[in-house]
């Protein structure tokens, strides 16, 4: 690659790592928050909730609106809203306030984060030239998420605003390199049949009641039935979105793209993969914190290791899907989770970091492995005209994943904790909700197993996606 493509490949992974660096941050920053503004449990959740209402009801809209509108007017235009709202939350004084910042803010990420990827997709040919650019560019997404917790910690030490200052400053940074870097790899594929907008409005309706409901599971105290009508009203509305799919002259989602295997295993993976470490990253968070008495720097550091992926991806992976192939890659990475997460199960009260140390640096390995070849199998295949869309539906999944392991965990860790408050009791209940991530992993590489087995059945003589 020429110094015009790594300078747009530098750019398009600093949007990427500004959407992980931001979520961690503010994680690290929640009790600050909280003891600065008052709020309640159920107000600070619904902070870290705001944002996953947004980024999970919009991202199939954003997907598509990528394809249709325009990659680098979508990204740009997001990329701005994201700074604006960023600041915004920075100059928060109520707690509702912070709510809309925040859900705004998942929403220019739902709409800038598939058109990114359609831009990487779009900018590198298909060959080894993309599994670099994608490698580079998923190695940044996960190295964002590692990094941003030890820079959550470093902030929140003077002030947690800076949480929110910060990547105004990244993310204006970028907008300027962005614009005269970027362009649009692809014509805007609009049809006559103008935009969907009944399907705009059931599908994005869809993903944010089904969201909600996910949000719920971690808060069994307020009864079942809400929980329950939030699940019944968003399959209702997704079964009426695949009734107008159907028949609408311009669909907003081509059905038939998910007739592809490679991508709809690559998104169930993604779901299940990034599922299984956002619940065993907030039970790590909690054992270390509340059990072992350790601050919030003292904790992001003991998670920096798993920050190696920004160093493996980019170096490690390309020679390996290469030689290898997607498929093959990301099981490894699958099974190396797993291993990481079996060798945690035992865990103590009184366990030196050098014990947890081989989990932190399996779980690096495993994103190295996994993370970039999920990213690459997710357009595998896929016209170039629907990259956008097949983005919206890889970081859809990704979406629901985090929302259902932390919901999983919780639940499970509630429930095993009963009435108990004693450390003891709070490691039991660790030790259940540890169950989670591995089974989690153990089903992710089960599906990725087909592609494997799948490969092998076809003829040689056949052109096999990766």
């Amino acid at each position: 690659m020429n110094r015009r493509a790594w300078s747009v490949l530098l750019v398009l992974c600093g949007a990427i790592f500004l959407e992980g660096i931001d979520v961690a941050m503010l994680n690290v920053a929640l009790p600050a928050i909280r003891a600065d503004l008052g709020l309640s449990t159920e107000m600070l959740s619904g902070v870290v909730s705001a944002y996953v209402l947004g980024y999970g009801g919009f991202m199939l809209l954003g997907g598509r609106a990528a394809d249709m509108l325009g990659r680098r007017r979508m990204f740009l235009f997001w990329l701005a809203v994201f700074l604006v709202f960023s600041g915004l939350g920075g100059f928060a004084t109520e707690g509702w306030m912070l709510l809309v910042a925040r859900f705004v803010t998942g929403v220019a990420s739902a709409f800038m984060a598939p058109a990114g990827l359609s831009l990487v997709t779009g900018h590198f040919p298909e060959g080894p030239q993309r599994t670099k650019a994608l490698s580079v560019y998923a190695g940044t997404a996960a190295g964002g998420f590692s990094l941003g917790l030890v820079a959550g910690g470093v902030l929140a030490s003077f002030g947690w605003r800076w949480v929110f200052f910060a990547p105004v400053i990244l993310s204006a940074l970028i907008l300027l390199a962005a614009i005269p870097l970027i362009k649009d790899t692809a014509a805007p594929t609009r049809a006559p049949g103008g935009f969907d907008l009944a399907g705009a409005f059931s599908i994005t309706g869809a993903m944010l009641l089904l969201v909600y409901g996910v949000v719920r599971l971690e808060h069994p105290g307020n009864g079942w039935t809400g929980t329950a009508g939030a699940f019944v009203a968003g399959l209702a509305l997704l079964a009426a979105f695949v009734a107008i799919e159907r028949r609408a002259a311009n669909p907003l989602v081509r059905l038939g793209i998910l007739r592809s295997g490679p991508l709809v295993r690559a998104n169930l993976g993604a779901l299940l993969f990034i599922g299984s470490f956002a619940g065993f990253q907030f039970l790590a968070t909690l054992y270390l914190q509340e059990l072992r008495g350790w601050s919030t720097l003292e904790t992001g550091l003991a998670m920096l290791v798993i920050g190696v992926d920004m160093i493996l991806s980019p170096t490690v992976t390309p020679r390996l899907v290469n030689r290898f192939g997607n498929v093959r890659v990301l099981f490894g990475g699958l099974l190396l989770a797993v291993l990481a997460y079996l060798l945690f199960l035992p865990i103590g009260l009184d366990w030196a970091y050098a014990a947890m140390l081989p989990t932190m640096a399996l779980l690096g390995l495993a994103f190295a492995l996994a993370y970039g070849p999920l990213t690459m199998a997710a357009t595998d295949g896929v016209d170039e005209r629907e990259h956008g869309l097949a983005g919206g539906l890889l970081y859809t999944s990704m979406q629901f994943g985090t929302a259902l392991g932390l919901s999983a965990v919780t639940a499970v860790s509630v429930a095993a904790l009963g009435d108990g408050g004693s450390p003891e009791a709070g490691l039991n209940a660790l030790h259940h909700a540890l169950l989670v991530p591995v089974a989690a992993t153990v089903v992710g590489a089960a599906i990725t197993a087909f592609g494997l087995r799948a490969r092998r059945t076809v003829p040689a003589t056949a052109e096999v996606p990766a």
